[in-house]
């Protein structure tokens, strides 16, 4: 039976490979560029905005937010990873902008005072058992007006991954996860199931970027062509919110904004 990850046997690890690289320098990029959309509906320079952290591991973006003089609780299950990311706050000389919750997802409802203006879920439903029920625990979090800004590993982008390295009985087995590998997420999700949660939770989809449509399945072949990683970024962002490419992301960046109607 699948169950939610918990990182804190390799937290250290996970930091390393996932954020300390070319790939994660891409996805920082995009959702960035994502963000500063995001950040400008809320009108942020006029106001100072509550931010909901969600899963939020070493709470790189949202320190991004934090450095614009909003308020950020982060809230993760791993206290490794809360550990990394009270450091590396405390060195940006942000701390006092952070509140910490050590929590699952699922008891956020427990921890919030009052609803956020911006919550950021980031990279954490594939590693969970029931993502649709942790989804709409977020969204719950959100005040009308306000915005989700979801990032999910995509299952279209799992199986053509695997189809160009040639694994093809995998594929046709459905692709069970593969234990021996601690940062592959358990699953990928299929974003038109995601997009319809997000809809029948009472948010409007605004925008939709695909995180590394290119750069994953770039062969390791020797004499390929001349490029360098600065081009392979800048293909990324030339092209990354137009279909069919958004939809081969390996991730899927979506935002939505709440409806002023729905309560929390």
């Amino acid at each position: 039976m699948m169950q939610d990850r918990n990182f804190d046997d390799i937290a250290h690890k996970f930091a390393k490979n996932i954020y300390g690289s070319e790939k994660g320098e891409i996805r920082q990029t995009i959702v960035w560029e994502d963000l500063t959309q995001v950040l400008a509906v809320l009108d942020d320079t006029r106001k100072t905005l509550e931010i909901l952290d969600a899963g939020g591991g070493l709470g790189q973006v949202s320190q991004r937010i934090a450095a614009r003089g909003h308020n950020v609780t982060l809230c993760d299950l791993s206290s490794e990873m809360l550990k990394l990311a009270k450091s590396d706050v405390e060195k940006k000389g942000l701390l006092s902008q952070y509140r910490w919750i050590h929590s699952a997802i699922q008891q956020i409802d427990d921890h919030l005072p009052q609803p956020v203006d911006l919550a950021l879920f980031h990279a954490v439903m594939e590693w969970l058992a029931d993502p649709k029920s942790a989804l709409e625990t977020v969204l719950r979090q959100i005040k009308p007006g306000g915005i989700a800004s979801i990032m999910f590993y995509n299952h279209h982008g799992l199986v053509f991954k695997n189809v160009i390295c040639g694994n093809i009985p995998h594929v046709l087995n459905g692709m069970p996860h593969r234990k021996r590998f601690k940062l592959q997420p358990q699953q990928g999700l299929k974003p038109e199931e995601v997009y319809q949660w997000i809809e029948e939770a009472g948010f409007e989809i605004q925008g939709k970027s695909g995180i590394r449509s290119f750069s994953d399945y770039i062969g390791n072949m020797q004499y390929m062509g001349d490029y360098t990683a600065e081009e392979v970024l800048k293909l990324e962002q030339q092209l990354c919110r137009q279909e069919p490419y958004l939809s081969m992301g390996r991730y899927i960046h979506v935002w939505a904004q709440k409806k002023e109607e729905q309560e929390r």
